[in-house]
């Protein structure tokens, strides 16, 4: 019986080897084809084809899920997901691309949790733990090695390669003397030159996507979250520790009475500040001397927003599912209201900052400034949804979570660049005679996507006196032109949006660069 026993053990770990040397080539694989995609190369269409083969590969070493007969979906919804990278390649695109991935190789492998909120902590986890799980599992072949004898388990991995390399080489041989193109490849192959492309920056490289695309291949979260979702039961015959004094502490400081005084005072507070901005801001009232709307704007956008987050903590401690506040028709009333006016708040953020904006232009911050509050604001209806509807506090995150996800996602989509340079090339002196100069070098910072704005901008100032001031900018920005058609030449930094970009400079035609004598009168 014993006997067996060993024997089963020994051929399931053996099994197991098997399939780690069968992940192994296939992330070997991978890395040669990011090597061949990416390595000094420019990023763009070849960042989805990556993800597609990384999603192939998972699929790939689970045959198990070939027995699903839904297994279409998942590709389908990945797909969805990494429709952003096709757009262009982004800090934002590449995280929800690489979210996507790793919710797919979870799903595959049948380890994905049901709900939003436990599949955000799940991907969080395996982000955490993908820089050492190659590692890990390296230790444990390590321990199996040991278990098995090392000497059969090198032997076995070299004999599993034996019969496939030695009919590649004579199939490839036979068809190098059938075919002369093959056999022309053959002869461009420089042994000595592929010796010398091995460098430190590139085995780093190596193992740098050997890590990566190792942690999909075998999703695995860490244990220690899997102990921690486990309940502890205390005894049954344990007796609760009683503790008077804390019970009364805590009823006299946050009980009934002081969370229905404490809903009160903010109501208050909260009324004050929504009566001044409808007065200064909505109103259009004179303001004190010495401050003006620009100002008031600034200083009251970010911190009203910081007093929208915490009012809401507040009412989350306050309205605890099954609590006995959450029962006071007059609690539930006052917490309505302080939401409301919470709302309210963040409109007058909102507003504030575009005011600012009208006054100083827009920038990436502030983009995302707008953002963030619509986020507080949905945030700040979904806790009212919440209250309502009776859920759980769970439920309240989960929903959070798809909004924040969904936002995230059409973003993806939003060409920035482009929206901020338009912008500000409307709203600047130059153009309206209003307002701030438009400042011409943060533009051309913010890449490509500016060109078409700051081409109307050369060609406005172009038709005036002032021709000359802008010689040097259109000259940047001709250079910038060149340097990125060069890049473009290469296949792998395509992308739809490079692709709508190039078409509107071919409809353009050459950058007409401004002279000084351009804009004299009679000339």
């Amino acid at each position: 019986m014993t006997f067996v026993s060993a024997a089963q053990s020994t051929a399931k770990h053996s099994t197991g080897f098997a399939n780690y040397c069968n992940r192994f080539g296939v992330a070997v694989l991978l890395v040669a084809a990011a090597d061949f995609l990416f390595y000094g190369q420019p990023a763009g269409i070849t960042v989805l084809l990556f993800a597609i083969l990384i999603a192939a590969a998972v699929v790939a070493v689970h045959p198990a899920a070939f027995s699903d007969g839904r297994l279409w979906l998942k590709p389908a919804a990945l797909l969805v997901a990494l429709l952003p990278l096709a757009e262009t390649v982004s800090p934002l695109s590449v995280s929800t691309g690489l979210a996507a991935l790793v919710v797919f190789a979870l799903s595959v492998h049948r380890r994905l949790r049901h709900g939003i909120a436990r599949i955000a902590g799940q991907i969080a986890l395996f982000l955490m733990a993908a820089p050492v799980r190659f590692a890990g599992d390296f230790i444990r072949w390590r321990k199996t090695a040991r278990r098995l004898g090392g000497r059969r388990v090198r032997l076995a991995a070299a004999a599993v390669w034996v019969m496939p390399l030695t009919l590649g080489a004579v199939f490839l041989a036979l068809f190098g003397a059938a075919n002369p193109v093959i056999d022309y490849w053959l002869s461009l192959i420089d042994l000595m030159k592929l010796i010398n492309l091995i460098e430190l920056t590139r085995i780093a490289f190596w193992l740098f996507v050997l890590g990566g695309v190792w942690a999909f291949l075998r999703p695995r979260l860490p244990r220690f979250s899997r102990r921690m979702s486990r309940p502890s039961h205390p005894p049954a015959d344990a007796q609760p520790i009683a503790k008077p004094d804390r019970h009364v502490v805590e009823d006299i400081l946050f009980g009934k009475a002081a969370i229905l005084r404490a809903l009160i005072v903010f109501n208050v507070l909260f009324a004050l500040q929504t009566g001044l901005d409808a007065t200064y801001l909505w109103g259009g009232a004179a303001l004190p001397d010495g401050l003006s709307y620009a100002s008031y704007a600034h200083r009251g956008a970010y911190p009203l927003v910081v007093t929208a987050l915490l009012a809401a903590a507040f009412v989350l401690a306050a309205l605890r599912p099954g609590s006995a506040t959450s029962a006071d028709p007059l609690i539930r009333r006052l917490v309505y209201a302080l939401i409301a006016q919470n709302i309210m708040l963040v409109v007058s953020s909102i507003l504030r900052l575009d005011l600012y904006v009208g006054i100083y232009s827009l920038t990436y911050w502030r983009v995302a400034a707008f953002v963030w509050m619509g986020l507080v604001a949905a945030g700040l209806v979904l806790i009212i949804a919440r209250i309502a509807l009776q859920k759980s506090g769970e439920w309240l995150l989960s929903a959070n979570l798809a909004t924040l996800s969904t936002t995230l996602y059409a973003c993806c989509f939003i060409n920035f660049a482009a929206l901020i340079a338009n912008y500000n090339v409307d709203h600047s002196y130059e153009m309206t005679g209003q307002g701030i100069p438009l400042d011409a070098w943060y533009l051309r910072s913010l890449g490509p996507g500016a060109f078409p704005a700051l081409d109307r901008f050369i060609d406005h100032q172009g038709r005036t006196p002032a021709a000359g001031a802008v010689r040097e900018i259109a000259g940047m920005r001709a250079s910038d032109e060149g340097w990125y058609r060069g890049v473009q030449q290469n296949w792998r930094a395509w992308s739809l949006r490079d692709w709508r970009l190039l078409r509107h400079l071919d409809s353009r035609g050459p950058l007409v660069i401004p002279s000084p004598a351009a804009a004299e009168p009679g000339r």
